[in-house]
């Protein structure tokens, strides 16, 4: 489906993979082999693909969406590096981290270099709406890696404690591919504020449905290794439910797991997640979230980029099946 995605603007998003290219050259060989290394991984590109949908929904006609697409792809990427060298991981989409590859200190300072090299394309935006809304959304997804690093071995930890951290670590982001394009093709304040709120709605969805993955899903099909989250004692929300909706023998179990980490017990830890109900509980979440997207569309001209915009909140919990 996101091939589908892609072919809607499929000039715009060829542009965008070679400014990706382009903008990530530097003098440095570490930093270009880790670059080619990251593009080479591909990844599906959703964030930048809202930038580019949403600014030709509102006719923008010039060339800036492809910059700030880019920026939107290497503060995402940024993120990876620097989250994949916190949480110790040693598989994203499908191959090895870079943290696993080249160390912990290049990720970090590669990671650095492609945060910094976002706001060089932002200066060549000029628009300072636009430069205020990354400024904040940066913060933001430093405050949510603080707030799950916090939470992290928590078993107090409740819904809200979770979505507050998914809010800042991952939609964010969304809100602000979103906004921003909005604010480049010169819409008014409350188109803004809606393609915010579908941005952030969506995004919130896509990590949810991430999280009954982790318990649902195929680690080849993934990219990633199933029981992640648990292993490093992260809270999410199905270990949540269970916490506060399971028999007793089931809460020591999760309680234990989130105390503790590792994947002492995984497979008997993933039997009382499916069984419990907190699945099926984090699916409706994750589809409520998109019903309240979707109708923020309604301020959006009929198009086929507002095709693309549904597409990519269908996807976000059609992901789960």
């Amino acid at each position: 489906m996101t091939n589908n995605i892609q072919q809607i603007v499929s000039d715009d998003f060829e542009a965008l993979n070679k400014n990706v290219v382009s903008k990530l050259h530097s003098e440095v060989p570490l930093i270009e082999n880790i670059g080619q290394y990251l593009i080479d991984a591909g990844g599906k590109r959703i964030r930048p693909l809202l930038v580019l949908l949403c600014s030709r929904a509102f006719n923008y006609q010039g060339e800036q969406h492809i910059n700030l697409a880019t920026v939107i792809e290497f503060l995402h990427t940024a993120t990876l590096l620097h989250d994949d060298v916190v949480d110790m991981s040693e598989m994203r989409r499908g191959k090895p981290t870079a943290n696993l590859q080249w160390g912990n200190p290049s990720s970090v300072l590669v990671g650095d270099f492609i945060y910094s090299r976002a706001f060089q394309l932002l200066v060549t935006i000029a628009d300072m709406q636009i430069m205020e809304v990354m400024a904040t959304t940066t913060n933001k997804i430093s405050e949510g890696e603080v707030l799950q690093l916090v939470n992290q071995h928590n078993v107090a930890a409740t819904e809200l404690d979770y979505m507050n951290v998914i809010h800042n670590k991952t939609a964010i982001l969304f809100a602000a591919a979103c906004s921003s394009a909005a604010i480049l093709a010169n819409t008014g304040p409350s188109v803004q504020q809606k393609l915010h709120t579908f941005g952030l709605e969506v995004g919130l969805a896509f990590q949810l449905i991430d999280d009954v993955l982790d318990y649902a899903g195929d680690s080849k099909k993934l990219g990633k290794n199933i029981g992640d989250d648990l292993a490093e004692g992260k809270p999410t929300l199905p270990l949540i439910y269970v916490l506060q909706n399971g028999n007793p023998e089931q809460k020591r179990l999760i309680s234990s797991a989130i105390k503790e980490g590792g994947l002492d017990h995984l497979d008997e830890i993933i039997s009382v997640v499916r069984q419990s109900g907190a699945l099926e509980y984090t699916r409706q979440k994750a589809e409520e979230r998109i019903a309240i997207a979707v109708e923020c569309l309604t301020v959006v001209p009929e198009s086929p980029y507002k095709k693309g915009l549904e597409l990519i909140a269908r996807t976000a919990i059609e992901r789960s099946k």
